[in-house]
């Protein structure tokens, strides 16, 4: 019961097998994409937003005041944008603007490619410097139309023009879905039909209405057979989570949706055989 997307990205050098923000460096630190030693430098001059009147840019995700390098957003260590150790080429700083809605006045921002490499040397993978922008655009790529998926749900829920926020988020990879484990299952009783691979990667996105609630979204991130020209290929299981009641009708609605559109079009495909 969800929305899934399959997404094409036209990259050459295919994405690593799970997100390579190091979730796995959190300790006991307060709740939920960006991140790691040492305060990062924000290409942004926070200094000087407050002699102005105009709304702020899209605020940096990464908490220059949290305590103990952990970004309270999404509980991460905080990344340098400094070159690693023995980093062989120079990678860019700037950093992406998302469109995905932080407050009322900014909006996320994404790691910056050496953010990004500092994240993947502390994790020990070798990877070229010359592969990680098109990792970074990747990586964006699929959590811009994540949050497209979300707004499809939200649409259902209120189909005003009010858009929601994203108030923070939390990766959990190696942390398997009920929804997933249910999908592994069915894979191992009929590997033909259903998909045997684990997701790669797992988020919970917290997303505020514009009324104050709070809705948590579960996304699990797939790998699929690549395109012809090599391209990856990935497919998008993004939901609400099973732990309200409003989430739950949503689930089942949609779920009803589904069954009645493949119904639907069962009959009307039979119909037109019929009449030849």
């Amino acid at each position: 019961m969800g929305q899934a997307a399959s997404l094409s990205a036209s990259a050459t050098p295919s994405a690593p097998s799970s997100c390579p923000i190091d979730h796995s460096a959190i300790k006991s630190s307060p709740a939920v994409s960006s991140s790691t030693s040492g305060p990062a430098k924000c290409p942004i001059d926070h200094t000087k937003q407050a002699s102005t009147s105009a709304p702020p840019p899209a605020q940096c995700p990464i908490s220059h005041e949290s305590k103990d390098g952990i970004n309270p957003a999404n509980q991460m260590p905080m990344l340098s944008q400094a070159p690693a150790a023995h980093q062989a080429a120079a990678l860019p700083t700037d950093r992406e603007t998302s469109s995905i809605p932080r407050d009322e006045a900014s909006r996320w921002e994404y790691p910056s490619p050496q953010q990004f490499y500092n994240a993947l040397v502390r994790k020990g993978w070798e990877t070229p410097e010359e592969h990680v922008e098109t990792m970074v655009q990747i990586h964006n790529f699929l959590n811009e139309q994540a949050w497209q998926e979300i707004l499809k749900w939200e649409r259902k829920e209120n189909p005003s023009d009010a858009v929601p926020q994203l108030t923070r988020f939390k990766g959990r990879p190696g942390e398997l879905s009920p929804k997933a484990r249910f999908w592994l299952f069915a894979g191992w009783l009929l590997p033909t039909r259903f998909n045997t691979e684990p997701p790669f990667d797992r988020h919970d996105w917290i997303v505020r209405r514009r009324d104050g609630e709070e809705v948590r979204y579960v996304i699990d991130y797939y790998s699929a057979p690549p395109e012809r020209d090599g391209s990856p290929v990935f497919s998008l299981d993004v939901r609400p989570a099973l732990d309200s009641v409003g989430s739950i009708k949503s689930r089942i609605l949609a779920a009803t949706e589904d069954v009645w559109a493949n119904f639907r079009e069962e009959s009307k495909r039979n119909s037109s055989q019929n009449a030849h």
